[in-house]
């Protein structure tokens, strides 16, 4: 149970990370000089997670790895982070439809993380949660702003959603490893969380005056480790520095 709690740690690591590499590649390309700096705290909260769950499953796991480990010797077949995740940025509609995404589920997964039996997994998540919760406000602000905005921003950010939501399923996917963890109470099963999850981003959805999409399809795979074509380019930029001068200390 122990390596299975690991993975799963790991995986929310692989999200976290991937989320805040691609975040950070809006450093200063952002519409305003503080929606620039807004992201960048964004990215850096994400890292910071990934940091903290990676370090607990080099623990669990008995092998010891560190965050670095984690993050800079593997492969990219060895993530296990959803596709939405490392969806590309797209324009800055696209960005705030992940980030609405990916914020409102990682509130609800943390906080019911938070409440399993394993404590260190509890603690991070209970943290997470927090932090979390202020990337969910700053994606519903931006989301009811854009569709609120002019013809062109909410034409855009109407976009921004359809392109994003067939890739929402997969947060909530179980799989045997969920199933197993779930039975023993070790950690909790995303899939009952959907419906709570569908409510909040409605209602957002809603007041932006948008319409909540109905994908014809729907991504899978990435916690499998099959990924997207734009995976690899982004997993060569998170660790060239590190394949370049392996061992490097700053």
């Amino acid at each position: 149970m122990t390596e299975a709690v690991a993975l799963l740690t790991a995986r929310l690591g692989d999200d976290a990370l991937v989320l805040g590499q691609r975040l950070c590649q809006w450093i200063t390309r952002a519409p305003t000089i503080e929606e620039d700096l807004a992201l960048s705290n964004i990215a850096l909260d994400l890292i910071g997670h990934a940091r903290t769950l990676f370090t607990l499953a080099g623990e669990l796991d008995g092998t010891g790895r560190s965050e670095d480990d984690f993050a800079y010797t593997r492969s990219d077949r060895e993530f296990g982070n959803t596709l939405l995740c490392e969806l590309p940025n797209g324009d800055f509609a696209v960005t705030i439809a992940r980030q609405l995404a990916y914020s409102h589920y990682a509130v609800l997964y943390y906080e019911a993380c938070a409440d399993t039996a394993h404590p260190e997994l509890a603690a991070v998540a209970a943290r997470a949660a927090t932090e979390v919760d202020y990337h969910r406000r700053h994606a519903d602000g931006w989301t009811v702003r854009l569709g609120l905005g002019t013809a062109q921003s909410a034409r855009r950010m109407q976009a921004g959603l359809d392109h994003v939501w067939p890739y929402i399923a997969e947060l909530f996917d179980e799989d045997e490893v969920v199933r197993r963890m779930e039975a023993a109470g070790a950690a909790p099963s995303p899939a009952p969380l959907r419906a709570r999850w569908e409510e909040r981003v409605g209602e957002v959805v809603e007041r932006a005056g948008l319409a909540v999409p109905a994908p014809r399809w729907r991504a899978r795979g990435g916690r499998q480790g099959l990924h997207s074509e734009a995976f690899g380019p982004l997993v060569a930029e998170l660790q060239s520095v590190y394949r370049q001068f392996p061992g490097g200390i700053w």
